[in-house]
């Protein structure tokens, strides 16, 4: 004879993670999403073109074809390093900020970010957390000024606002 015990609400649960319901924004830069792609795909090409060549010229070095395909996987790891400069971006609401630089995105409700700071001479904005830290903030870069400056402005309002209401 086993006891059942009642399920009950978790209230402590977190919301929905930002950036998909109203209210809501998803900044990405756009220098370095094109800047990203346009560099992985022109390295693949030279590299595919330089395994295809090399086969064929006379250097005085024998290439194989075990060689040419080395060519090309060396072209796609470097070309995928590239393509990681393509994946900062930011979804913030009023609930909290999920910031994606290059790798795994970090969930951060904003009761945790103490300031949204973009500090003078930085090329890219940063979140102020406890005890001195940071969490730099690819998304939103200085080398594209204006959008720069309407992204930090939006991500400031929405901390300004949960701070306000909370």
């Amino acid at each position: 004879m086993s006891a059942e015990t009642p399920v009950s609400a978790d209230v402590s649960e977190k919301p929905a993670r930002p950036g998909r319901g109203p209210g809501a924004v998803t900044i990405r830069p756009r220098l370095a999403l094109w800047l990203g792609w346009v560099s992985a795909a022109a390295v693949l090409v030279i590299f595919v073109v330089i395994a295809v060549i090399l086969r064929n010229t006379a250097t005085g070095v024998f290439f194989r074809l075990a060689d040419q395909v080395a060519m090309v996987l060396l072209g796609l790891f470097i070309a995928a390093g590239l393509a990681l400069f393509a994946r900062p971006r930011v979804r913030a609401d009023e609930h909290g900020i999920e910031v994606r630089n290059v790798a795994l995105p970090r969930y951060l409700p904003w009761s945790q970010v103490e300031r949204v700071a973009f500090p003078d001479g930085a090329s890219w904005a940063r979140l102020d957390l406890p005890d001195y830290e940071y969490l730099p903030v690819l998304a939103i870069q200085a080398v594209e000024r204006q959008h720069a400056v309407d992204a930090i402005r939006t991500v400031r309002a929405l901390h300004a606002a949960a701070h306000r209401g909370g």
